[in-house]
């Protein structure tokens, strides 16, 4: 574990939607999952619960009887065909400079992810962030994923941080709503394809265009 860096802050930056563009990459995943198991659903609605753990996600889609009898199945399926688009993914612009940027004003910096460790891995290296970033998770670090707040929990755990001092940066109300209920207020981008009104309602204290945009603006922020 390392230990929160001096007295700055700790950023938990969201990695999926957030630092890499992969939102409809799995939006798309989902669809072609549940069709392969005889449920067609509207791609909009399958977005609008991107960010939810895909625990929660199947039976937020469908019904718990559906989740019970295919659940394991369609997640199974949805994490095959993603990795068919996971080499189509890229890094939102930006990214790499904003943990860049919050290290040098002295914050500790944990990319929060529940997603599977070969993806960590596939991110890690577009972002190329092993040697930046304090910390990071997977799937194997939480039990339940947003918007439970476990991920958030586990993420300030990494480095020996608290709730008190920390901010979230995320893209759906998801993850407003997990950090939330860790405690933790959270910094919003749009690039989850999540409008500005709902991140709002859900509790997030500042939110912005893109990455690129937080980063000139960081000043007006906790992460000053």
């Amino acid at each position: 574990m390392t230990s929160a860096r001096g007295s700055g802050t700790v950023a938990v930056l969201d990695v999926d939607g957030t630092l890499v563009d992969t939102n409809y990459h799995h939006t798309l995943a989902w669809f072609r999952a549940f069709r392969r198991h005889g449920i067609v659903l509207p791609l909009w609605r399958i977005h609008r619960h991107i960010g939810m753990g895909g625990d929660q996600l199947v039976a937020a889609l469908t019904d718990e009887r559906t989740d019970q009898e295919r659940g394991d199945h369609i997640r199974a399926a949805e994490s095959e065909l993603y990795l068919e688009l996971i080499e189509e993914v890229q890094p939102m612009k930006g990214s790499r400079e904003l943990i860049e940027d919050l290290r040098r004003r002295g914050h500790a910096v944990v990319l929060a992810s529940s997603a599977k460790e070969q993806e960590i891995d596939h991110y890690l290296d577009l972002l190329d962030g092993r040697e930046l970033a304090d910390a990071w998770t997977t799937s194997a670090d939480v039990q339940a994923t947003k918007p439970a707040p476990d991920l958030v929990h586990a993420a300030l755990d990494r480095v020996g941080g608290s709730a008190h001092d920390a901010v979230m940066i995320g893209d759906t109300p998801w993850d407003v709503h997990a950090a939330r209920e860790a405690g933790v207020s959270t910094l919003a981008v749009l690039t989850g394809g999540f409008a500005i009104e709902e991140l709002e309602e859900s509790g997030a204290a500042g939110v912005f265009e893109s990455v690129a945009d937080l980063r000139l603006r960081l000043d007006d922020t906790p992460l000053r």
